[in-house]
């Protein structure tokens, strides 16, 4: 008999990583671009590391709420913040709820470039769905490119309890450096944005008193 308070055992992860290749990049790109005229700036919305490191220019930048969709650690990392051996775990925008985040807008002749960037950085491994999104905005509403886990993507990952999510984080690091240091880094920057995430930031805070116990 199990006893109740006995964590459960974390899911598999994918045993490896499929990336895209620079075909099916371009093309996911350019199919999210198809309805855009070349002519009028565009928005990117930003729930996690491009808070902190967008990595892009950009003309303006608002608080944003985006409906339907919450942050989550639902994203095996096996290069970035981890390792095939030791995954750690990423934010990705999942399904239900809402998320406080912010919205950046490109202008329209630097498009090209930063959508080739960021396709780069986000779709390399096909685990997003790339989705054009209503946020509201302190300044009204905007349709902004959002990127959406993919649920069927084996990278996907849910039903983690808190303890597990500590234990992957504190565990896992890859050649961008420590999972946790990614989670803290997002929590601080969503607080100095002025965006509240109890979530986040209670995981932030656990995994904050767990270095410091570490260290004595």
């Amino acid at each position: 008999m199990v006893c109740p308070t006995e964590p459960k055992k974390s899911p598999t992860p994918p045993g490896s990583v499929q990336f895209l290749s620079d075909e099916q990049r371009r093309a996911s790109m350019l199919q999210a671009l198809a309805g855009w005229s070349g002519h009028h700036d565009l928005w990117i919305y930003a729930y996690g590391s491009l808070i902190w490191n967008p990595e892009f220019d950009y003309e303006e930048r608002r608080l944003s709420v985006l409906r339907g969709h919450h942050r989550a650690l639902c994203l095996w990392s096996r290069v970035n913040r981890g390792t095939p051996e030791t995954p750690g775990l990423v934010f990705g925008l999942d399904r239900g709820g809402s998320c406080r985040g912010l919205t950046f807008r490109i202008r329209a002749n630097n498009v090209p470039s930063t959508f080739e960037a960021l396709w780069r950085r986000e779709m390399s491994t096909g685990a997003y769905h790339p989705r054009w999104l209503r946020c509201d905005t302190e300044k009204g509403q905007v349709s902004a490119l959002a990127f959406v886990i993919d649920r069927k993507n084996p990278g996907y990952v849910t039903g983690l309890a808190e303890n597990q999510t500590l234990d992957i984080v504190r565990q896992a690091s890859g050649r961008y450096g420590p999972c946790v240091d990614y989670v803290v880094q997002t929590h601080q920057a969503l607080k100095a944005a002025g965006i509240e995430d109890q979530r986040l930031a209670r995981l932030a805070q656990r995994l904050q008193e767990q270095l410091d116990n570490d260290r004595r």
